[in-house]
């Protein structure tokens, strides 16, 4: 298995049979975009477009999605973001919080389904620092 850092995408009306690694489908016609898991697996990722699902953000060059992919029915249970077309990994979550993440998820449904405001805040996952960031702060440690 070869983990993605990367995904092009490609703007479609309706998703193909055979996905290509290393691409996200996005069709805006049915609200979805389309990928094979970035960690390899080749388990198919499919992220519905909604205010209770994720977010696209199309740049003009390139994608993300909001908020990140935690694929917990997976065996390989991988979280990620989508930024820029860059993938981002995150760290696993435990049952406990997957748990969690799936009743806010449920109720943040009722809550549209009810016509009531959805609040997307406590989807934010904190992202880790950017690589370049953390190589500073361990320079900065380590060589005072």
């Amino acid at each position: 298995m070869i983990r993605q850092r990367r995904l092009r995408h490609e703007f479609v009306e309706f998703i193909a049979d055979d996905l290509e690694e290393g691409v996200i489908y996005v069709s805006l016609l049915h609200a979805t975009a389309v990928h094979l898991c970035a960690c390899g697996c080749a388990n198919e990722v499919i992220t519905p477009l909604s205010p209770t699902d994720w977010q696209l953000i199309f740049d003009g060059e390139s994608i993300s999605l909001e908020p990140s992919i935690g694929n917990w029915s997976f065996t390989c249970q991988s979280h990620y973001w989508i930024s820029r077309g860059e993938i981002e990994w995150a760290p696993k979550w435990s049952r406990e919080r997957i748990e969690s993440g799936r009743a806010r998820s449920r109720q943040d449904k009722e809550r549209w389904a009810a016509g009531l405001p959805v609040e997307r805040e406590h989807r934010r996952v904190e992202r880790p620092a950017p690589r370049w960031r953390r190589l500073r702060r361990f320079w900065r440690r380590h060589h005072k």
